[in-house]
């Protein structure tokens, strides 16, 4: 049963991977907030004094007091509610791996799978960005979670942690650029441990209803890559 807190607001947008990562971890503490969908478009005020340096989402307002960037809202959630299940390592060492592959995940898979929908249609444009996702990257994710889980479903062990939150939140991306490109990229026979974890990770009830459907997601991307082909011919005639 969630926790009904009044006090409790999320700034965020249905289709980002970083808001997502908020929405998982207040689940996971059984807290009740009140979701503020923000248009990106059209800032609201409230997003624009709660991050003035940024002005991103996700935002995580406690009161009075707002909370910036996704990583750093997980880390105040579980040390706040520290009563419920815990979602970073109690042990330091742990914690410091952990934080070192939520680093690699946001500097690799973010700025990878956005080159590959930012080339739309161009096969050529995003091919090696998919020969880095397929080759290395994966790879590379696949190591820490047969080393880490120790034979259990998540990279935390048994239950849900920050590694399976920061990278379960960019499953939806991942199942985009297959439906887009027609093309599995998270199989089985490369990676059967990562495809075990995001099926264990996705029935999760912490997670369940809260990752967005990839079918809106392939209209929202549709719509955006006409912005961003639009954009680049307006630069082009200048």
């Amino acid at each position: 049963m969630a926790e009904k807190n009044s006090d409790l607001k999320l700034l965020s947008a249905w289709y980002s991977p970083m808001a997502t990562r908020a929405k998982i971890a207040l689940n996971i503490k059984g807290l009740e907030y009140e979701n503020i969908e923000e248009d990106l478009n059209s800032k609201s005020d409230l997003l624009l004094r709660s991050n003035p340096v940024h002005k991103k989402i996700p935002v995580l307002i406690h009161g009075d007091k707002p909370i910036c960037e996704s990583l750093i809202i997980l880390q105040y959630i579980d040390e706040v509610w520290s009563n419920g299940p815990s979602i970073l390592p109690r042990d330091a060492y742990d914690r410091a791996i952990a934080t070192f592959w939520v680093s690699y995940i946001d500097e690799k898979l973010f700025v990878c799978t956005k080159s590959i929908l930012e080339a739309g249609e161009d096969v050529e444009k995003k091919k090696p960005d998919f020969e880095q996702l397929e080759e290395e990257i994966l790879v590379r994710l696949e190591e820490p979670f047969n080393k880490y889980s120790e034979g259990e479903s998540f990279f935390g062990g048994n239950k849900i942690g920050l590694i399976d939150i920061m990278f379960g939140s960019f499953l939806p991306v991942l199942g985009l650029i297959e439906e887009i490109n027609g093309k599995k990229v998270l199989v089985d026979d490369k990676f059967p441990g990562l495809v075990n974890w995001a099926a264990n990770f996705t029935a999760n009830s912490a997670v369940t209803g809260t990752l967005p459907e990839i079918d809106r997601l392939i209209l929202f991307a549709k719509a955006q890559q006409q912005k961003w082909a639009l954009a680049y011919k307006a630069t082009s005639a200048n």
